[in-house]
């Protein structure tokens, strides 16, 4: 039995102190009224319009308000205001989002896998993480649930959920808004909503246009670093129906343009690559390395746009009978994704480089028969269908509150690497291969340094096909016991879930040697082998995967039990137990085609899983056999307080989690992409959290959240039965994590208002991989942001209108940090992309 982290007793200490204080505090507490409270917060958590603190759920919610005094326009933007939740972008692709809840998440993005994080538009289920960066929609209200969610949120909530909840229309009257921004890196964004009331009918057109430069610049071909263009528009339809039917119908359409970041070299290449080892010290010395962040680096081949495209329709149909409400949720949605990456050493080296642009030499000759391989831009298509119909209502004098349902959603597909084109090459480093001997099993040539080079080239398609089922229920009960102040519920989900996968690849290897014109394939070396593998050489063998079909099926029985008990009309405490999972799937950069059928040696199909991957470890896995489910259990005890005359608010709770086949993903050592999923095990996950708002007076609000996170690996059994738990870590769990704020009202004039928000988030350090031997390089440091807004609001323009104007800087300190961190690029032990420096802008917003 392990001994609990101090930390764990701080916050257990803490919450039982919180149980008896604050019910002492608020029985002391003056009857006088002293004219101004906190505002109530609805939430839509739990699938019902309710209280923030009569919701039994470790939560965050972001109201209207909230969400412009803190400068959150989309999803990216809440990274650093919630402590537990990291939110990033792909260091490969920034339309894409890496989520982490209480140090569960995904850190590669595929279509076969799906991360451990729930996203949910207005009830709608976003599969693909990729395109969530947007922003067009006009959000009323996001709501963050740390923590599993699995009866009333399904499949692949083991994280937790993220709601992003939209302003519906008005049927009421016309309104109109128009936010302009402008800012440092030729920031410029415009945002206009206009809501039309058509008698029983309401529509609502939002139209947005934003751009940013990056901050890197890319001194060799095509463009910047981070640079971005956005476009979206959304249609929002709300139609009265009659009294007790109501329609919602919402489209949505948005295009992103950018150009994907470059990773920094922070250490020059020591450590074997592996693979790669023969190149290591060529390419670190054609390379560029700094601790400190460049102002530029510079690609080799010119840099190629990559862009997002995003089309959705949702329907929602509610009817009410009584004390029945009935709702259905349809939703269709594609994808187009395609990104391109550059992930040489900066110099703009055309003998080392890691890209997918076009590439002339002997080795494509030899492959292909043409002189020059294609640019390639890896592209991503996905579409998805979802049905949910849901009944909820009141039973036996309201004294039983439920919600059951069913529901639907199904999946397809594709990422296209292909055709045949480069992904790597290098001049191999000197003294590597004995050139005498090499030129003579050549012919007798003479080869000098530089003569010899390594040429990688690929060509990748994977197509998927999901399909997931479910019934959920959730039902709470308030018996007459203890004047109705307790309330039990119990929920339970049943899901089914089939997935299938198809793989084709094509990965080749030469050696070109320059003076000859001469390529040789790496697969038939003949009497080159010996030489090579004594020069340390990790010879490659069939990389190929011909049709390579996964299919997997599972099923889970998922169950959720609440106890709550209002220990006065503003205090309650609870206590739950949760489950949750989260499906199986299919790791496309494994290298090693798996349990296939057919017989080892087979070309394109073979049965791989006695060899060895490219680290040299044999797994006895596979692509064809996939991964599967995780699973856990999570119990949870809070507590939600408003005391104070509803002044202070003090929300916390402790949580213990237990993970079982929790899934891990792993670069291989020695490899550029190759990785393995494994259910790695056990892993167990404490904590605890707390938020707390203080409105000290009318002018000054205090509001502090902070979180603490113990996550360990408890249990890794390998394939020769070893347990090697101590091998692995979470990539994303910072230890502590806490945002402190405070909003000061400086003035109050007949004409408008002014006011400061000032914000200090910090985020303690993170390992940036699973494997702890990785993680030495790998890790993401600790750092801490400074953010202000002084903003003047409610300006009366005309009649009816009023204008605010926000003065705001992000990161004001200017403090350089990475945000991720990779050791397996050729030239460089750890690599890096920078977050955001010192930005600073002007918002003005007219409204009527």
């Amino acid at each position: 039995m392990r001994t609990p982290s101090r930390g764990l007793s701080v916050g257990l200490s803490l919450l039982a102190m919180a149980v008896s204080q604050v019910v002492q505090a608020q029985q002391t507490t003056e009857n006088a009224r002293t004219g101004y409270a906190l505002e109530e917060v609805i939430v839509t958590a739990q699938k019902k319009a309710e209280s923030l603190q009569d919701t039994p759920i470790s939560l965050t919610a972001f109201g209207e308000e909230r969400l412009e005094v803190d400068g959150i326009n989309n999803l990216n933007d809440i990274g650093s205001k919630v402590p537990s939740l990291t939110i990033e972008p792909f260091p490969i692709n920034n339309a894409t989002l890496r989520i982490f809840i209480r140090g569960i998440g995904i850190a590669d993005v595929q279509v076969t896998q799906d991360p451990p994080v729930g996203i949910y538009v207005d009830g709608v289920y976003i599969a693909r993480s990729t395109g969530t960066a947007l922003d067009v929609a006009e959000l009323q209200r996001i709501e963050v649930l740390r923590g599993p969610q699995g009866t009333l949120y399904g499949r692949n909530t083991t994280g937790g959920a993220i709601n992003l909840i939209t302003k519906r229309p008005n049927t009421e009257e016309f309104e109109f808004k128009q936010k302009f921004s402008v800012g440092n890196r030729n920031l410029f964004s415009s945002k206009t909503t206009a809501n039309i009331p058509l008698g029983d009918m309401g529509v609502k057109l939002s139209y947005l246009t934003s751009q940013v430069d990056g901050f890197i610049e890319n001194t060799g071909g095509g463009g910047d670093f981070g640079d971005r263009e956005v476009q979206g528009l959304r249609l929002d339809l709300r139609w009265d129906i009659s009294d007790s039917l109501t329609l919602d119908y919402a489209y949505d359409k948005s295009d992103f343009g950018y150009y994907n970041s470059m990773y920094q070299s922070i250490n020059p290449g020591v450590l074997n690559k592996g693979q790669a080892e023969p190149v290591r010290s060529y390419a670190s010395a054609h390379s560029k390395h700094s601790s400190s962040r460049f102002s530029s680096m510079a690609t080799s081949t010119p840099m190629q746009e990559s862009i997002t495209e995003i089309e959705g329709h949702a329907l929602i149909l509610t009817k009410n009978f009584n004390d029945i409400e009935f709702k259905y949720i349809g939703a269709y949605r594609e994808l187009f994704d395609a990104s391109y990456a550059d992930l040489g050493g900066g110099l703009g080296d055309p003998t080392y480089r890691v890209d997918s642009n076009v590439y002339c030499g002997p080795a494509v000759q030899a492959q292909t028969g043409e002189e020059c391989l294609p640019l390639v831009v890896p592209e991503i298509s996905q579409e998805q269908w979802s049905h949910e119909f849901q009944m909820s209502g009141s039973l036996f004098e309201n004294s039983l509150d439920y919600i059951v349902g069913m529901y639907y959603f199904q999946e397809d597909a594709t990422e296209d690497n292909a055709p045949m084109h480069h992904q790597f090459s290098s001049q191999v480093s000197d003294d590597v291969i004995p050139i005498p001997v090499l030129g003579q099993l050549l012919g007798g040539v003479l080869l000098g340094a530089g003569d010899v080079g390594i040429v990688n080239m690929l060509s990748q398609r994977y197509d998927i096909s999901n399909e997931a089922k479910a019934v959920f229920g959730q039902f709470t009960w308030t018996p007459d016991w203890l004047d109705k102040r307790l309330h039990l519920t119990f929920g339970a989900r049943y899901s089914e879930d089939t997935r299938e996968a198809l793989k084709n690849q094509t990965d080749k290897t030469y050696l070109e040697i320059k003076t000859l014109n001469q390529a040789i394939d790496m697969e038939n070396l003949g009497a080159l082998s010996p030489v090579l593998a004594q020069a340390g050489f990790l010879l490659p063998g069939d990389r190929s995967f011909d049709n390579i079909y996964g299919e997997n099926e599972y099923t889970d029985s998922s169950f959720s039990f609440i106890a709550e008990y209002d220990l006065t009309d503003d205090i309650n405490v609870y206590g739950k137990l949760i489950q949750a999972y989260k499906s199986g799937g299919f790791n496309t950069r494994d290298p090693q085609r798996g349990s296939t059928g057919f017989a080892p040696g087979t070309p394109g199909k073979g049965d791989d899983t006695a060899e060895a991957a490219s680290d040299g470890t044999v797994y006895g896995l596979g692509f064809a056999d996939g991964f599967a489910p995780e699973y856990v259990d999570s119990l949870e005890f809070g507590i939600k307080s408003e005391l104070m005359d509803r002044r202070l608010r003090i929300n916390a709770n402790v949580f213990f989690s237990d993970y079982q086949d929790i899934q891990l993903n792993q670069i291989l050592t020695g490899s550029v992409a190759d990785t393995k999923v494994t259910n790695a095990g056990k892993a167990e996950m404490k904590g605890f959290e707390t938020d707390i708002t203080f409105l000290v007076s009318q002018n000054i609000m205090f509001m502090l959240n902070y979180a603490f996170l113990d996550a360990e690996v408890t249990e890794a059994i390998n394939k020769q039965g070893v347990d090697v738990a101590d091998s692995y870590v979470f990539f994303s769990a910072p230890e502590h994590s806490y945002t402190a704020s405070v909003d000061v009202g400086l003035a109050q004039w007949n004409w408008g208002s002014m006011s400061l928000n000032v914000s200090y988030n910090f985020m303690d350090e993170r390992n940036g991989g699973v494997r702890s031997f990785n993680a030495v390089n790998t890790y993401i440091s600790a750092y801490d942001l400074v953010n202000a807004r002084l903003s003047l609001s409610e300006i009366q323009v005309g009649r009816f209108g009023h204008m605010n104007i926000g003065l705001w800087g992000k990161n004001l300190a200017d403090e350089e940090y990475e945000i991720t961190a990779v050791d397996n690029l050729p030239h460089s032990d750890r690599t890096v992309i920078w977050g955001e420096p010192r930005t600073y802008g002007l918002d003005i917003i007219y409204e009527f």
